[in-house]
């Protein structure tokens, strides 16, 4: 029985938790990956992105509640999710035309990319600040959980309880949705082929006749449908708040360059290892023990290796690690 009440404590507060951050992470890495391996750049707008597709989706969900308009059991931002997809890739298409073009045309080298889109990230984010303010903002409506903690106590008769909120489970289905009609959209239809022709060999790519601005319009289309919809998803399970977007690029990046960025494959392990990672480290393990270990050797201390305040140092370590031993990641993607 301790077993089994050890099992719920871990499921609870690693397992869920982490399942659905790493969702949200392999989403936001899968954007980071097809701009590096088709525009042949790290995006470093890409957080700032995700937050200005989930501001307009926070913006348009107050005026439906406003209204009256409701999903049922599920958030109203579902409903104003394909407005924040439509505003986000505006954003990025007219970025594109007047930014990246003129230093495509000029046949930039990518590090001249990386410090434009440094100045891209401030710009949105200052816009984001404006619009909708520094602060916390919260949007979720509907039903919170689809397990709550005491009714599962009651079913099974354990000590712990596992609840799992409904912005997890919508996370990790939309999440399955989203990469299965990623990788069918990539492998199946002829736009798809293209973009990889052109990730593949840019040169041999023209001489077949694939239109260049045409791969370089998909791209930034799908980039902000997936960088907008891990955004939404995100604030869901936790809040809204312009920085904490920001600071998501390093677990972003990490993930996308674990897996091994260029890889559509490794950027969805590379999620999933950066968000058990955090978690793990992180997690007070001193429930989880006092059920597995005699009563005499309970821990007193939390048995906690890092603060939840350092959880993104975890990402810069693992980054640091695998750039050091294996710059090309799990996956063997592109080296950086």
């Amino acid at each position: 029985m301790d077993f089994l009440n050890a099992l719920v404590a871990f499921t609870n507060f690693v397992g869920v938790p982490a399942i659905a951050y790493g969702s949200q992470l392999a989403l936001g890495a899968l954007g980071v990956t097809l701009i590096y391996s088709i525009l042949r750049f790290s995006n470093f707008a890409h957080g700032d992105t995700m937050a200005f597709g989930t501001m307009m989706t926070i913006l348009l969900t107050w005026l439906l509640q406003s209204w009256g308009v409701s999903f049922g059991p599920l958030p109203t931002a579902l409903l104003a999710l394909p407005f924040g997809i439509f505003a986000t890739m505006v954003l990025v298409l007219v970025t594109d035309r007047t930014v990246y073009r003129f230093y495509r045309a000029q046949k930039a080298k990518p590090v001249v990319f990386v410090m434009v889109s440094l100045g891209v990230m401030f710009m949105m984010n200052g816009l984001v600040r404006f619009v909708i303010g520094p602060g916390d903002q919260r949007f979720a409506d509907g039903e919170r959980f689809i397990i709550k903690a005491r009714a599962f106590k009651e079913m099974t008769g354990l000590r712990e309880g596992l609840a799992i909120k409904t912005s997890q489970g919508i996370t990790v289905v939309a999440a399955i949705v989203v990469v299965a009609l990623l990788f069918w959209f990539l492998n199946k239809t002829r736009t798809g082929k293209s973009m990889r022709a052109y990730s593949d060999n840019e040169d041999l790519a023209l001489l077949s006749g694939i239109d260049p601005d045409r791969v370089v319009m998909y791209t930034w289309l799908i980039v902000a449908s997936l960088a907008t919809i891990a955004g939404v998803l995100y604030g869901l399970d936790k809040s809204f708040k312009p920085f904490t977007y920001f600071q998501l690029l390093l677990p972003i990046f990490a993930s996308a360059i674990v897996g091994g960025l260029g890889s559509p494959q490794g950027a969805i392990a590379g999620g999933f290892i950066i968000a058990f990672s955090e978690v793990t480290i992180t997690y007070a393990w001193k429930k989880v023990l006092g059920y597995l270990m005699p009563e005499h050797l309970e821990p007193d201390g939390l048995v906690q290796l890092l603060s939840t305040d350092y959880k993104f140092a975890v990402s810069f370590a693992i980054l640091i690690i695998v750039l050091l031993f294996k710059p090309t990641g799990l996956f063997k993607g592109k080296s950086v």
